[in-house]
């Protein structure tokens, strides 16, 4: 049996403070690459099975995360990653 090894990021706001996420998925497409992540320290099980979705910009050596702003790309986007999330985790189960 595989050991779970979840990809672990932080991510700073704007005051400095760190936050950390498990990144569920990653997408690469046209539009750039996106990830879904959700809180790595979230123990409150009532938002199970939520994520956000976050653009992957690189500038040089840094690696930032940024909010979407096109609505109807962040939509399709959310969709996309709850179907694959979805089988994904149907997959495990089935383990």
């Amino acid at each position: 049996m595989d050991e779970y090894n979840p990809e672990i990021i932080a991510i700073q706001d704007e005051d400095g403070k760190e936050y950390l996420f498990e990144v569920l998925d990653r997408l690469e497409r046209d539009e750039g690459t996106f990830v879904a992540i959700t809180p790595a320290d979230d123990d409150d099980e009532s938002d199970e099975g939520e994520f956000i979705v976050l653009e992957v910009n690189e500038e040089k050596d840094d690696i930032y995360v940024s909010q979407i702003e096109n609505e109807e790309l962040l939509e399709e986007l959310g969709n996309l990653f709850e179907e694959r999330l979805a089988l994904m985790f149907a997959e495990e189960e089935e383990i």
